[in-house]
């Protein structure tokens, strides 16, 4: 992913500490014992530890009363991939999507709520992973927040993270909020209904790994337009010198 500097910056003696097997327990105190993290029924089994809410049941939120069907079918429909992971570091829910087929962008599966969030990344990418929760965590800076692109050399796809610091009412840490979406659509909308265009910045010394799979396409465009172009100007007059021989 492409870290913001402030991000690159930080100690990795002190982010790679982030326990990302979840063997703590939430401030909160909702850290449900007693159960295996790694269970695949894990969810199943806790809710019914905890006489969890579920179907019609009513839930009251700071700003509304849903059931917890209604919860689901509209986290379901929202736009972009959500996960939730508390602040011990345990995946406690993703909004996970209608079509059984569907490929997501940051793969979950159900099995995957419950386990330590170390259970969720690649190898390769544990280490960068610790470091934006940690940052999330202490705030280097005041930052709250992350936002990182996946480069992937496709000037038409731009898979954009964004981990935003959840708090409890007393501003204390209480886990991380992760948003993934493909926004090139997004900008495509923009574009088409404000009539604009995009256009590849040759001084810009960002962006190189997008460009690279399509600097020749742009190349031979703009030489085709150039051609065209030329040939409007100067209209080709053999023909008509060959009729008259």
């Amino acid at each position: 992913m492409a870290e913001p500097k402030w991000l690159k910056d930080m100690n990795p003696d002190e982010y790679l500490k982030e326990d990302y097997e979840a063997n703590g327990e939430a401030k909160a105190g909702t850290t449900i014992h007693g159960i295996d993290k790694d269970d695949p029924d894990w969810l199943d089994k806790a809710a019914k530890k905890v006489n969890a809410a579920e179907g019609n049941d009513y839930v009251k939120l700071d700003a509304g009363l849903m059931t917890v069907n209604q919860l689901n079918w509209m986290l379901r429909n929202t736009i972009g991939e959500m996960t939730f992971v508390d602040d011990n570091n345990q995946l406690l829910w993703y909004n996970r999507p209608i079509d059984p087929n569907y490929k997501m962008l940051a793969s979950r599966k159900p099995s995957d709520i419950g386990n330590g969030i170390g259970k969720c990344h690649p190898k390769q990418a544990t280490a960068t992973a610790k470091k934006v929760t940690h940052a999330l965590r202490t705030q280097p800076d005041g930052h709250d927040e992350v936002e990182m692109p996946v480069p992937n050399g496709n000037l038409k796809k731009l898979i954009y993270h964004r981990y935003k610091r959840v708090e409890d009412d007393e501003g204390n840490y209480a886990g991380t909020y992760e948003w993934v979406q493909d926004i090139y659509p997004l900008v495509k909308y923009f574009c088409e209904t404000t009539g604009q265009k995009l256009v590849i910045d040759p001084d810009a010394t960002t962006g190189a790994t997008y460009r690279r799979n399509s600097d020749t396409d742009a190349v031979s465009g703009a030489s085709s337009k150039e051609t065209e172009k030329k040939t409007e100007e100067k209209p080709d007059t053999s023909t008509g010198a060959s009729q008259h021989e």
